[in-house]
């Protein structure tokens, strides 16, 4: 009788019911008992899943993989769920010692006055500082609030969920721009890697840098593979990131500057191209200044030589080392060390940023948590060895490859002066998206097995990065017709052979006689097809 009865009941409905009762239940609960500090975030969370969901359906419609909205729905849920362990380290472990809380602060007051002030008669309110930086988040932070109201729980919520589509835009330039690469596996790191699921999910500059570097590529991508709205994209991500961290502006245009001299040329060069080309590396170029200046004014150098570079990467180790997580012995604090631009110490950059702290590192649960993460990256780069030895031919075949590399190096070198360790695995995640495509560049050939074994390539139903109309399906059960190969009439027996009295002759006008050729025979073509009927 149990058996039967618990047969007959949907389990989906009753379990989908018993979560909203019980979700509704938390925000009666949360509603009585708390500000709206905290019991907002009860509101913005389902308001942020709708928004995403349909948005998220749409790009899994036109993608090829198996299975790609629900991983999709899946990656946003769990980045919106960091949101929390996130703002409890921030809150409870560290007493709120932490940016965030500075943030939360201003950004309440900036939304008070936007609330209030009348925006058609302009905005004039003082920061206390200036924009660029800590006060373009500021004015960010403000202009969340504004919408959603001041609840720091939601800040957390909004600014993850702006990270997760900063790694969508990752995942999707890979896919435009190097689509024989194994996007499947990309998705599966992009979109999980514990650093990456973490630290992008504060109010702050992570999450932030994480969607404009994110949009900066998608936009990469589309000039690579020349494709309509590429300097939009690659425009207002550059401007995103130059408010917050110019210097990382400055590696990813050096990036796309190789990659677009590496650009594969099309094989047909309309009489535009050459102008086109020009025009374009113009473009780049004067952005490549400007950002170059951005950085000397951000960090008060003088000039953007090799001295500006040496005097920004020292001061940047001189105000890292404090804390128990530091690195190196610091130096006296008037002083700050002197760093060799010198490239042979590239590869130990790269072992520090990418794979440090060793977990023989770690001073404290934190940092030895983040020295597994490390360890098993370190492990996946070194098995991953045959795909990197084919990165020196890649790199000129693939240009988006070349921008992965080059900004990646670039970024290893700059950011090796970090003097601790809690600062650098904050910081790494601004390299992490383009450092794993190197992890899923295809394998050789010869790897791979047989021709015949492999599998076929996905066909896209629209084509990457364009939004449109999908194919008209075909009927269920039916295949479209192959297309019926011309085939050549009999030959017409020559005049010189003596006729058949019992075969009666043809007329002329029932069916043309095809002269044969001293070769093989072919049909001519018809004057409705636009040929000729004369021999």
């Amino acid at each position: 009788m149990a058996t039967a009865f618990l047969g007959r009941v949907p389990w989906p409905s009753a379990v989908a019911a018993t979560l909203v009762t019980g979700y509704v239940t938390l925000f009666v609960l949360a509603s009585v008992h708390t500000s709206y500090d905290t019991w907002g975030a009860l509101l913005i969370l389902p308001a942020l899943m709708a928004i995403g969901t349909p948005i998220l359906a749409r790009i899994a419609a036109a993608n090829p993989e198996r299975d790609v909205f629900r991983l999709l729905l899946l990656a946003m849920t769990a980045k919106l769920l960091c949101a929390f362990p996130r703002y409890l380290m921030a809150f409870v472990l560290y007493g709120g010692a932490a940016d965030a809380k500075m943030y939360h602060q201003k950004g309440s007051d900036l939304a008070a006055y936007l609330g209030q002030a009348d925006l058609l008669g302009g905005v004039h309110y003082d920061l206390g500082m200036k924009v660029a930086g800590t006060g373009f988040v500021i004015i960010v932070t403000g202009v969340v609030y504004a919408i959603t109201g001041p609840s720091l729980i939601g800040g957390f919520l909004v600014f993850s969920w702006l990270g997760f589509w900063g790694l969508l835009l990752f995942w999707r330039a890979l896919q435009i721009a190097f689509p024989e690469a194994d996007t499947r596996k990309y998705a599966k790191l992009v979109f999980f890697l514990p650093s990456l699921l973490f630290w992008p999910s504060s109010i702050g500059k992570d999450a932030w840098m994480m969607f404009c570097l994110g949009l900066t590529t998608y936009g990469t991508a589309r000039l690579l593979d020349r494709r309509f709205g590429a300097f939009a994209c690659i425009a207002l991500g550059s401007l995103g990131t130059a408010m917050v961290r110019p210097h990382v502006t400055a590696l990813a245009g050096a990036g796309l500057m190789v990659a677009y001299v590496l650009r594969r040329r099309p094989q047909q060069v309309s009489a535009l191209g050459p102008l086109r080309t020009i025009l374009t590396a113009v473009v780049l170029g004067a952005m490549a200044v400007l950002m170059l200046q951005q950085v000397s004014t951000f960090f008060g150098t003088d000039g953007t030589g090799g001295d500006a570079v040496n005097q920004v990467l020292s001061e940047t180790s001189r105000r890292t080392s404090q804390g128990n997580s530091m690195i190196n012995a610091t130096a006296p604090e008037d002083a700050a060390p002197k760093f060799s631009l010198n490239p042979a110490g590239l590869p130990v950059a790269v072992i520090s940023v990418l794979f440090r702290p060793f977990p023989f590192e770690a001073s404290n649960i934190q940092n030895l948590i983040q020295s597994v993460e490390c360890f098993a990256l370190l492990v996946m780069f070194i098995r991953a060895w045959p795909r990197l030895s084919r990165l020196p031919r890649l790199f000129v075949q693939r240009s988006y490859v070349a921008f992965a590399a080059v900004y990646t190096l670039l970024f290893c070198w700059a950011f090796s002066t970090i003097n601790n360790m809690g600062i650098l695995s904050r910081e790494r995640v601004q390299v992490l998206p383009l450092a794993l495509v190197l992890l899923v560049v295809p394998a050789a050939a010869a790897s791979r097995g047989a021709a015949a074994g492999r599998r076929p390539p996905p066909v896209w139903r629209v084509a990457p990065g364009q939004w449109g109309a999908r194919r008209r399906a075909e009927p269920p059960g039916r295949r479209p017709l192959p297309t019926p190969r011309p085939t050549s009439p009999p030959p017409t027996p020559s005049t010189s052979m003596p006729s058949t009295p019992s075969m009666p002759s043809t007329p002329s006008t029932s069916m043309p006689s095809v002269a044969p050729s001293s070769s093989t025979m072919s049909p001519s073509p018809s004057p409705s097809q636009g040929g000729s009927t004369a021999p």
